[in-house]
């Protein structure tokens, strides 16, 4: 986090009793230089939890959060820094369809079009194309006759790769 803005810790707004209170510490931001040789404790969270900026959970190691974000959190960023251990987002992995971009420039334009068009969304990596596995991709799919793959992925729709480019983020407030 910024020295501007660093974690407060207070009281769960539901404890009722004083043996149900917890501390719960309020992140607003990433830390900006993380210290990787700290051990890191995991904090789990499904893709639509990371997107969101108001939201709680709980580290693996018990540690309950709150998050105030300016803009939401990202797969791998360190959410706060103690002294031994650093706390990290681990988004959680989701099935996922995988399409082969060995094709045509106008046909991976068009294959783009037709999941949008649908609201579906993607993301690319290096030669493939990455969408939710859900029974409306399956049927596109099958529609074009085009082979995929299902797997388990961190899914970050809005994170495109252009070949050996770093990825550009066009994110959530990518929408129309």
């Amino acid at each position: 986090t910024s020295p501007a803005n660093p974690p407060r810790c207070c009281r769960s707004p539901s404890a009722t009793t004083s043996s149900e209170m917890t501390i719960l510490c309020l992140v607003r931001g990433p830390v900006l230089a993380p210290d990787l040789s700290l051990t890191e404790v995991p904090v789990h969270a499904e893709r639509r939890d990371v997107a969101k900026r108001v939201w709680r959970t709980t580290a693996e190691d018990g540690t309950p959060f709150g998050f105030e974000l300016e803009k939401p959190f990202k797969h791998g960023d360190t959410i706060l820094q103690a002294a031994e251990v650093r706390y990290v987002l681990r988004q959680i992995p989701e099935p996922v369809l995988c399409v082969s971009l060995d094709m045509a420039g106008s046909a991976a334009a068009g294959l783009g079009w037709a999941f949008g068009n649908l609201h579906l969304e993607a993301s690319t990596e290096p030669g493939r194309l990455i969408v939710a596995d859900s029974p409306v991709a399956r049927r596109l799919l099958e529609k074009l006759g085009l082979p995929f793959v299902a797997d388990l992925l961190v899914f970050r729709p809005g994170h495109f790769a252009r070949g050996p480019l770093p990825a550009h983020e066009f994110g959530p407030s990518h929408q129309h």
